[in-house]
């Protein structure tokens, strides 16, 4: 989902929401036949990662599991996600129901107190806003309530889009795991935790902590990247913040970055594209175009499939552009390539010259990563961090539609973007230089871990 979106809605008064909205059955229903009709047409390919017997038979069993009588929000929309999650595609979703959520939160409920980061099939304690002090930050979680953790999360997977687990962790740990457990099993006021300990497993058992002062309140969003420029003794350190916002002012502050970094001259140049939600390439090319010594493409390859619900959508903003023409020219199902001009670079003497390594974790996103992948394929960055929980080549290019009876929106990949030197096998970005981010708390593993390097390196020259 769009945390930009779901943190807004945190700060609006209770009054400005719909309370306990319910729909009936047979508009959940209806809707429900709707979603299962249009994602196959919509999406550039549904399939790609599941067969469509998969798809038909979760529809099925979905479609079997709506309530006879009335359908909260909650339900419903957890039941369209676990169809639309079916497609194993992290831009293929239903958006956290962000309503519900906030009308519980704000109602005075409560939620699991520990935040948690999926590691190797590991699950460890990332932050404790409990009342025990035995819980923290790093301390293995092995059950809860007398389940393991694999079985706890079994209910919490087929909420969440991703094409495979390594990102659904990611997802997971981005969004937080307090809130996925109160939406796939509701409020609960006490839980047993069992935890991993140097004299063998130990339960605790934990209260729930208010979901507004005791955990919305004292949170810091995983997705936080923010635009900052600092210098340190070797190197620049550059955070551009996520692809998107106002493009003007994102171009004043990279304008205004670059040109210090020119004036100061470091040695090394760090990019930061770790925790970042990713957004659009106008952003993104802008950018790269201050590290590049040529022009470029932002992808190896870019298409397109065309849809009637797709032309609707296109419809309703700027039919002139060459992009939209395009869409709304090719028949509805058709795919079709769509080529981008190639970037220019900034003038010589406004461009940084020397080393770039370019920072990635698993939680660098969509535009983020794919950023990464293309100034690694064109040889304008070394990459350092860990593998990206997003695939380098991916079905992306999101846009959305309605359902027509309960007003869900449902987020679909209309293309798919290819990397300029493409992998055998999908993967996220590897990085040249790997180097683990764990718990992705305070301690800087990453960065810490290449200015290590870039100063035994200064050091072995100087020799």
């Amino acid at each position: 989902m769009r945390l930009r979106t779901f943190l807004l809605a945190l700060c609006l008064p209770l009054a400005g929401l719909a309370q306990s909205t319910v729909y009936t059955r047979q508009q959940v229903l209806d809707d429900l036949d709707y979603l299962y009709q249009t994602l196959p047409q919509a999406h550039y390919h549904l399939f790609a990662y599941t067969p469509r017997a998969t798809f038909d038979s979760v529809y099925a069993a979905v479609r079997a599991a709506i309530p006879a009588d009335s359908v909260s929000a909650l339900q419903a929309n957890n039941l369209f996600q676990t169809l639309t999650a079916t497609a194993r595609n992290g831009h293929t979703e239903v958006d956290f129901p962000v309503g519900p959520y906030v009308e519980y939160a704000y109602g005075g409920g409560t939620l699991f107190p520990l935040e948690i980061a999926l590691e190797d099939s590991h699950y460890y304690v990332r932050k404790n806003f409990s009342a025990v002090p035995e819980l923290a930050p790093g301390t293995e979680i092995l059950g809860l309530d007398g389940r393991p953790m694999a079985e706890v999360l079994d209910r919490i997977w087929p909420l969440i889009s991703a094409e495979r687990p390594y990102f659904a962790a990611a997802k997971l740990e981005a969004l937080s795991f307090p809130r996925y457990y109160w939406r796939a099993y509701g409020p609960q006021a006490t839980f047993a935790v069992q935890v991993a300990t140097p004299s063998g497993p130990q339960t605790y058992t934990v209260a729930a902590v208010p979901a507004i002062a005791g955990y919305e309140a004292r949170r810091e969003e995983v997705l936080n990247a923010a635009m900052e420029l600092r210098f340190r003794e070797e190197a620049a350190y550059l955070n551009p913040g996520s692809f998107g916002g106002d493009l003007p002012t994102y171009q004043r502050f990279i304008d205004s970055a670059f040109a210090q970094v020119v004036a100061q001259a470091p040695a090394h140049l760090i990019v930061d594209l770790r925790n970042n939600s990713g957004g659009d390439d106008a952003y993104s090319n802008y950018l790269v175009s201050y590290l590049a010594d040529r022009p470029f493409p932002w992808c190896g390859q870019f298409a397109l499939r065309s849809s009637a619900v797709l032309k609707a959508h296109v419809r309703q903003g700027d039919t002139t552009t060459a992009y939209s023409r395009a869409i709304l020219s090719h028949a509805d199902g058709e795919q079709f390539p769509f080529s981008f001009p190639d970037y220019e670079p900034q003038p010589r003497a406004q461009r940084y010259t020397g080393p770039v390594y370019v920072l990635v974790n698993r939680q660098s996103h969509s535009m983020a990563a794919v950023t990464a992948a293309q100034l690694q394929d064109c040889g304008w960055a070394i990459v350092v961090g860990e593998e990206t929980g997003e695939y380098a080549s991916l079905y992306a290019s999101q846009f959305a539609f309605t359902l027509p009876h309960t007003g869900t929106t449902v987020r679909v990949a209309k293309g798919t973007i290819t990397r300029l030197h493409p992998t055998a096998t999908p993967s996220g970005v590897i990085p040249d230089l790997p180097i683990r981010d764990h718990l992705l708390d305070a301690e800087d593993e990453i960065l810490s871990g290449l200015l290590k390097e870039l100063t035994r390196d200064k050091m072995r020259s100087e020799r």
